[in-house]
């Protein structure tokens, strides 16, 4: 008995590193095979619908805490770890997210970023978004404020980008969706961008309504400017179509004769009603000017610049306001520039020369009636005038060879009669001219083309002593 004690005891001590040894392979075996429990949990969940995903394994039980977008997400995130080889036991602690109601959605643009806020769906929805936004507008910061809930629209995603799409043309603004409504605001970045937009809102998906839609298109607008120094005329901004383009510049050629025009104008929709119109008779305003600026801006013009005299001035504020087409606003700057120096007859005589070969004094057809188009030269030749106050002048008219020669005749006196009545209008002494007409009798060009024609159709000023 006693040997067998002796015995046991040495024995005994043999079993502790035993234990060590079996205790060490149980770690060494537990923890590789928890950690590839736990990858291949975290893989399987890859594609499911879950967000804050969070795994513990405790040798081959898997618990995860997570936040899911629905009920089906949380239970195929439940079924794909259930579904690891080497997973005994899995405890689901996932939640859903809350529901936002209403859901909202917000792009909101101003001069330095877009910002996107509100609610999106999904994560993947939210890096769509933001990434798509990245892209479509070219640089600018994007900054994503935007939280994840449930309660989004059926088609969210493909309204959601679409509209992304539309803030890349405003300059400023913001679009909202609420549920499937939509509401926009803010000024277009360039003119059609408004109907663009309108445009592109016709294919949102099947459910999204538009019950707002603000956007305003950026001011339409129209310059020239005349430029005394350069003797230019130069034309910028906008008109509706070549048509109107068209129009526009032969108005110009006609009312701006002594000046190189400089056409720069850009064909764009968006022109207020009575655009054609109201460009017309303000550039025959601007004609008048001895240097002067014209901006028209949606249904405002603006004129600024120096008149000839000062009848010259009151006529050009008075016309403008009663020749614009009905709602539209006029704003007339015009100042009398200081008088020239007196000049002698023979300069004189050489400046009326210079200005009636440039441009021809016109009238309507077979008519006396002095064409509006010619108030810009007839205010040259009255400054003229005034700048040889002592010299006496005449004024002659002549027609084309068409028609009766005794209808010439009596038409070309009538012609050289008008053109004294406005000069004696704007305040010129009418005891300084007089008038004579010789129809057609002294062509000097064919008249038997339509430039020869024109050319015999004029007004000369002769200087008298």
């Amino acid at each position: 008995m006693y040997g067998l004690f002796r015995w046991s005891g040495k024995w005994w001590p043999g079993l502790v590193p035993l234990a060590i040894l079996w205790a060490l392979a149980a770690w060494s075996t537990t923890l590789p095979l928890e950690a590839d429990l736990a990858a291949r949990s975290g893989a399987s969940l890859k594609n499911t619908v879950l967000d804050k995903t969070r795994i513990v394994v405790g040798g081959r039980d898997v618990s995860f805490d997570a936040e899911a977008f629905s009920e089906d997400g949380r239970r195929s995130a439940v079924s794909s770890v259930e579904a690891v080889p080497g997973v005994r036991l899995v405890n689901d602690n996932t939640r859903l997210v809350a529901e936002a109601k209403p859901f909202i959605w917000v792009a909101e643009r101003d001069n330095v970023r877009v910002t996107l806020w509100g609610t999106a769906p999904l994560p993947a929805s939210r890096a769509r978004i933001v990434e798509t936004a990245r892209a479509a507008l070219n640089g600018t910061e994007v900054s994503d404020r935007m939280g994840l809930k449930r309660g989004a629209p059926p088609r969210f995603d493909a309204a959601a980008l679409l509209l992304i799409d539309q803030i890349s043309k405003l300059k400023d603004g913001k679009i909202t969706i609420t549920d499937s409504n939509v509401s926009l605001s803010g000024m277009a970045r360039e003119l059609g961008g408004r109907e663009a937009i309108a445009a592109a809102l016709k294919n949102l998906p099947d459910g999204f309504t538009v019950t707002t839609n603000d956007v305003k298109a950026p001011p339409y607008i129209f310059q020239a400017n005349k430029d005394p120094v350069a003797v230019t005329l130069t034309l910028s901004g906008y008109v509706p179509d070549n048509n109107v383009h068209a129009a526009l510049a032969g108005a110009a050629g006609r009312k701006f004769a002594n000046e190189k025009i400089l056409d720069n104008l850009k064909a764009s929709i968006g022109a207020p009603a009575g655009f054609a119109a109201a460009v017309t008779s303000a550039l025959g305003a601007l004609s008048r000017l001895s240097t002067g600026t014209l901006v028209v801006s949606d249904r405002e013009v603006k004129l600024s610049g120096d008149a000839l005299y000062e009848v010259a001035a009151d006529r050009i504020r008075a016309g403008l306001t009663r020749e614009l087409p009905p709602g539209w606003q006029t704003k007339a700057e015009v100042s009398v520039k200081p008088a020239a120096s007196p000049v002698d007859s023979t300069v004189c005589q050489q400046l009326f020369v210079q200005n009636l070969t440039k441009g021809r004094i016109r009238f309507e057809t077979s008519s006396a009636t002095i064409n509006a188009d010619s108030a810009g030269l007839l205010d040259r030749l009255i400054e003229i005038a005034m700048r040889c106050p002592t010299t006496n002048f005449e004024i002659i008219g002549h027609t084309d060879g068409d028609g009766d020669p005794a209808f010439n005749q009596t038409l070309s006196e009538k012609r050289a009669q008008a053109v004294e009545d406005y000069l004696v209008a704007a305040g010129l002494p009418e005891s300084r001219f007089t008038t004579t007409g010789y129809g057609s009798s002294q062509p000097i060009a064919v008249n038997d083309t339509d430039d020869g024609k024109l050319q015999n159709r004029r007004i000369e000023f002769v200087v008298r002593q």
